[in-house]
């Protein structure tokens, strides 16, 4: 189990980027902000990765002005890439607004990048300034802290530093404030970047790719019958399946929809990251949609696994530069059976009962999604009013006396309702900021959160890891 709080390390610095940088990504430098205002500090990570002893003036120097952390990158890069973007392919993108400032190990030995985003333009840029907006920082910490504490796999939002400039967007009153968020992430390599070495045709650097995600993101081996098993392609495809039908698992179960799964955000980690038109579902509705960009509902809730599952597909492409298609398509199959069962095992999870396998966890959730679709009760409210089997009624209620609950005695499920994330209390919260310069309410949403988060237990172990 995934360890909660966070496990405390030292600081220890590691570069392997520095390896592949030099076609990997381009050395840049970060805007020079008129103003850095710390505004959220993660401590509860930065013990994680050995930075929790800075002082708010050194964590500016390093988030807020970007000076070099000891003993790691010299200089921030940004990371080259292509990508399907709403399955139109683009060839023209890359790092535009952020880019990787260091790399450290956390405790469990894992290596962790910290990249930010809204620290200014990069050769990547097209026609954006390269900045964030205050809002969307606040936005990233509420979908980050809420999906933590519902056991998904996602990147953590380490600060935010307000930057003192106005800007002008298109989707929010303007002009608003402006900020630089720094996230810590389980890696930044995406799908998107190995699509671009298939399209420059570049199989030497294919390879290393290949191999540094398999030596930097270990995981276990593809089944005894996978055909290729041996070969490094085949092994990474796996892993990525593996993943990513893990992480759509994940989202369905907390009620949380990305909006925007392109290619170029399909962390090969299976982490989720980039949290812009976010939502969590104000009722079971599986045409719900976040991006209000999106007309055609191309990511919309139900639709996420689909779309996680044609994005590996635009991996099993991209690999074909160094594998035979046979044993990247045996791992494509291999992705419904994952998500099916990692489905059942988060759902059990969440309702605080033991799972009872595949077949058994598949009629629970079908009675369940039932029971919510028919009722409209909002999927937080659902999952708490259940929680360890209680209060089903009907088959539902014969389904779950069927189950073994877990020993839950935190206050937290006696109090009558749980935390949700629905998007009138984030405008809320927002306008709180906007409004009167507020941030308690932000601050005690973010400690009902990590309280939620302790109550439910180690998060479930996200599949496809070795560390």
């Amino acid at each position: 189990m995934m360890p909660s709080p966070p496990k405390p390390s030292e600081y220890r610095p590691d570069t392997p980027i520095q390896g592949i940088s030099d076609w990997l990504a381009d050395p840049v430098q970060s805007a020079d902000f008129p103003g850095t205002q710390l505004r959220f500090r993660n401590d509860r990570w930065a013990k994680a990765v050995g930075l929790s002893g800075l002082t708010d003036e050194e964590w500016l120097c390093h988030f807020g002005r970007f000076e070099p952390l000891d003993g790691n990158l010299p200089q921030p890069i940004a990371l080259r890439y292509h990508g399907h973007q709403f399955r139109v392919y683009n060839p023209e993108i890359g790092d535009g607004r952020g880019f990787l400032f260091a790399q450290l190990r956390d405790g469990d030995d894992r290596l962790l990048d910290l990249g930010t985003k809204g620290s200014g333009q990069t050769p990547w840029s097209r026609a954006g300034d390269g900045r964030l907006t205050l809002k969307g920082g606040v936005r990233e910490i509420l979908a980050t802290e809420m999906l933590e504490a519902l056991g998904v796999y996602t990147s953590k939002t380490f600060s935010i530093v307000e930057t003192g400039e106005e800007l002008v967007r298109g989707d929010e009153p303007s002009p608003t404030r402006s900020a630089v968020m720094t996230r810590l992430s389980h890696g930044h390599i995406r799908i998107g970047s190995f699509q671009r070495l298939l399209a420059l045709e570049e199989k030497a650097h294919m390879e290393q790719l290949v191999d540094y995600c398999l030596a930097q993101f270990p995981g276990p081996p593809p089944p005894e019958d996978a055909p290729g098993r041996d070969e490094p392609a085949v092994k990474l495809m796996h892993l990525v399946v593996e993943r990513l039908a893990d992480l759509a698992a994940s989202w369905m179960v907390a009620g949380f929809v990305h909006g925007v799964l392109n290619t170029d955000n399909m962390n090969i980690t299976g982490e989720s990251f980039d949290y812009g038109p976010w939502r969590f579902l104000p009722k079971w509705e599986p045409g719900f949609t976040a991006a209000y960009f999106d007309h055609a509902g191309l990511y919309a809730f139900g639709r996420q696994p689909e779309a996680l599952h044609w994005n590996c597909g635009q991996f099993a492409i991209a690999l074909r530069l160094i594998a035979e298609s046979p044993p990247l398509i045996a791992a494509m199959e291999r992705f419904g059976p994952l998500y099916m069962e990692a489905v059942g095992r988060r759902w059990c999870w969440r309702l605080g009962i033991e799972s009872k396998g595949l077949e058994e966890d598949g009629k629970l959730v079908g009675a369940c999604e039932a029971s919510m679709a028919q009722s409209g009760e909002q999927p937080d409210a659902f999952f708490y009013r259940h929680r360890v089997g209680k209060g089903g009624e009907g088959e539902l209620g014969d389904l779950l006396s069927a189950y073994r609950a877990v020993v839950d005695s935190h206050t937290y499920w006696a109090e009558g309702a749980p935390e949700s994330m629905v998007i009138d209390e984030v405008e809320a919260i927002w306008s709180a900021i906007a409004e009167r310069d507020d941030w308690q309410p932000l601050q005690g949403k973010i400690a009902r959160l990590r309280r939620m988060g302790d109550a439910h237990g180690a998060a479930p172990v996200p599949s496809g890891h070795t560390r």
